[in-house]
């Protein structure tokens, strides 16, 4: 494989975010579907990041037992409540109050604290037939468990081209590529390649088109508990504001990135939490900009 570019602050301020200005609404929406009631926590941290990189609208759609308190410990979202098992996983059914959110959206994520295969794999079609194909329906990101079930629906599930992102760990990317183990380096490229959508996995980011870009970023910490759905939440928050997906990517890739780098510095390269990369993301941002 070619070398990539580096997403580099140069390389970055050449390919400036759209403006972003006027009230919430203006600023893109964020929808956040999972939420299982043991792992809630996900979808917030998720959706809080999104807030964090600029979006000016939240709503956390979660399992029904946990919403409540959700709502509570995430003041600055709206929260809605899916309809669960005995286990409180999510069934997969989509409630009306939902399916008015899904076309309010700008960006819509699917997995994050989601727990259960089949469950999940009832949200994703739903969710993906709901948005449809027009134009102007939102940007797709497909995170965590939502890709652990996308090989299963290969035959029935088409991803619309042009506006989903994935953001598979190494393990999720050898399940897309149905069980063959991708190296670190090839890794978004390959499923990127084979799921026709941009992907940001392991520090690089592929485009279908063959383009890939490589973090110039990022420190051991990063793999931390909650890491992931902060990368998940950095990209839909700019895919809310109007990014396309390979720029919403890269950006959202470099900013984790760099808001590990501020951490290792101030309090070492391992021990920060997820909740604290998200706090970085307004200083990164004005450190990038043009």
């Amino acid at each position: 494989m070619t070398d990539a570019p580096a997403l580099t602050p140069n390389l970055l301020r050449g390919w400036p975010l759209p403006a972003r200005d006027g009230a919430k609404d203006d600023r893109g929406g964020v929808l956040v579907v999972g939420g299982a009631r043991r792992t809630p926590g996900a979808a917030a941290l998720t959706g809080l990041t999104a807030l964090r990189i600029g979006a000016g609208r939240l709503t956390l759609a979660v399992a029904g037992s946990v919403a409540t308190a959700l709502a509570v410990a995430t003041p600055e979202s709206g929260v809605l409540a899916l309809p669960e098992d005995a286990d409180g996983s999510p069934t997969g059914e989509l409630p009306p109050h939902l399916a008015d959110e899904l076309g309010r959206a700008d960006a819509v994520v699917v997995g994050p604290g989601l727990d259960e295969p089949q469950g999940s794999a009832r949200l994703v079609r739903g969710v993906l037939a709901a948005l449809g194909d027009a134009d102007d329906a939102p940007a797709v990101l497909l995170d965590a468990f939502a890709l652990g079930v996308l090989p299963g629906m290969a035959d029935d599930v088409r991803l619309p081209p042009g506006r989903v992102v994935l953001t598979p760990n190494l393990a999720e990317a050898a399940r897309l590529l149905d069980g063959d183990d991708p190296a670190p380096e090839e890794a978004a490229a390959r499923v990127a390649a084979r799921w026709g959508a941009v992907v940001t996995c392991a520090g690089r980011v592929a485009h279908p088109d063959g383009r890939v870009w490589a973090s110039a970023t990022g420190y051991a910490g990063l793999g931390t508990s909650g890491s992931g759905d902060v990368l998940a939440g950095a990209v839909a928050g700019l895919l809310a504001g109007g990014c396309p997906p390979e720029q919403a990517a890269c950006w959202g890739t470099a900013v984790h990135g760099a808001a590990g780098d501020r951490l290792a510095a101030r309090v070492g390269p391992l021990g920060y939490l997820a909740r604290e990369l998200a706090d970085e993301v307004p200083a990164v941002l004005v450190e990038l900009r043009p």
